[in-house]
C-alpha cells in the first residue's frame, strides 16, 4: 500500500473583476476497493457563496461552486490523502475471447447493461474507421481480450510519439490518428475509438501517475500533472485499466480520480464567468506526494 498526499491547485487570474464564477469541478478521487479517499477537500478562493458535493451519472464526485464577490483571481485546490494498492485482474475474465465481451452483441451477460454506455460513440470518441482499422491487427479471432487489449496498447505507445505541441485539447480522433503524435488525453481517445469500434466497452479514466526523480535527483513539488489512461471491460464486473501513455497496465502509482465516456465527461474544472475582462491566465499545478509505501 501506498499513501499519497494529493493537491492539485488551479489559478485563474483577469485583467479586470469578475463578477459571477460558477464552476463545475472533477477533483475528488473515487472511493474504489484499490483505493481510499481520506481527508480530502476542495477549496475556493475568494470564498464562494455556494459550494456543494454530489455524485454524477458515473458515480464520479463533483463539486460546484458560484462565486459573487468581485475578483480578479480565482484559485480553487482539491487536496487531501488516498491509499493506492496494486489492483487486481480476474485472469479467468482475461482469458476470456475478445468477441464475449462486447455488451452490445450480448445485451443478457452480466454486467453489460452497465457497461453497454462506454461502447457508444461519445462526443469526443466518434467510431472512426481508421481507429477501428488500427485495432484489427490486436484484436484477431478468438484472442483473449486481456491480451488483445495490451497488445494494442503495446502498438500505440510504440507507433505514436508523446508531442504537448501536436495537439490541443480539441484534436479529434482522425487528426490524432494522421499525425501519430499527442498527450495523453489523445493516447486515451484514440484507443477508445479503436476499442469500441469493434464493440468492446472502455472508459476514459482521469487521475494522476506518481512521478519518480532521476536518480540523486529530489522530487521537484508541483511537476505532477493530471493523467488519463482507459480500462476496458472484461465482462460482470471486471475491468483491465491500462496506459498507452506509458505502455503499462494501472498500478499503485495510479490514483483515479474520474471515469466517463471522454475527456468531456470528467475535466478537472470547468464553468462559466461573467466579466468585461479581455485577458486571462491559467496556471495548475498538481503534486502528488508518496507518504507511506508498503
Amino acid at each position: 500500500m501506498t499513501r499519497y498526499r494529493v493537491e492539485h491547485r488551479t489559478t485563474y487570474t483577469y485583467d479586470d473583476d469578475v463578477t459571477d464564477s460558477l464552476g463545475i469541478g472533477h477533483l475528488v478521487p473515487r472511493a474504489l476497493p484499490w483505493q481510499q479517499v481520506t481527508g480530502y477537500d476542495v477549496a475556493v478562493t475568494p470564498t464562494p457563496g455556494d459550494l456543494t458535493r454530489d455524485e454524477d451519472y458515473y458515480g464520479n464526485t463533483v463539486t460546484y461552486f458560484q462565486v459573487t464577490a468581485p475578483h480578479t483571481e480565482l484559485v480553487v485546490v482539491g487536496g487531501g490523502e488516498v491509499d493506492v494498492v496494486l489492483p487486481t485482474i480476474d485472469e479467468t475474465a482475461a482469458a476470456r475471447p475478445w468477441e464475449d465481451v462486447r455488451p452490445l452483441v450480448h445485451p443478457g451477460a452480466p454486467g453489460a447493461w452497465r457497461a453497454s454506455d462506454f461502447a457508444l460513440a461519445s462526443a469526443a470518441v466518434p467510431l472512426h474507421g481508421g481507429a477501428r482499422d488500427y485495432a484489427a491487427g490486436s484484436l484477431t479471432p478468438g484472442r483473449p481480450v486481456g491480451e488483445a487489449v495490451t497488445d494494442l496498447m503495446h502498438r500505440i505507445h510504440a507507433d505514436f510519439d508523446y508531442d504537448a505541441t501536436a495537439t490541443t485539447v480539441t484534436s479529434t480522433v482522425p487528426e490524432i490518428l494522421a499525425k501519430r503524435a499527442g498527450v495523453c488525453q489523445d493516447f486515451a481517445h484514440f484507443t477508445l475509438s479503436a476499442l469500441r469500434g469493434h464493440g468492446l466497452a472502455a472508459r476514459y479514466v482521469s487521475g494522476y501517475l506518481a512521478t519518480e526523480p532521476p536518480p540523486g535527483k529530489e522530487r521537484v513539488v508541483g511537476a505532477d500533472a493530471s493523467h488519463a489512461w482507459v480500462a476496458v471491460w472484461l465482462g460482470g464486473e471486471e475491468w483491465l485499466a491500462l496506459d498507452p501513455t506509458n505502455d503499462q497496465w494501472q498500478n499503485d502509482r495510479y490514483v483515479t480520480l474520474a471515469w466517463g465516456r471522454d475527456y468531456g465527461d470528467v475535466p478537472p474544472l470547468k464553468g462559466v464567468i461573467f466579466t468585461e475582462a479581455k485577458t486571462s491566465l491559467l496556471d495548475v499545478s498538481v503534486d502528488v506526494a508518496p507518504i507511506v509505501a508498503g
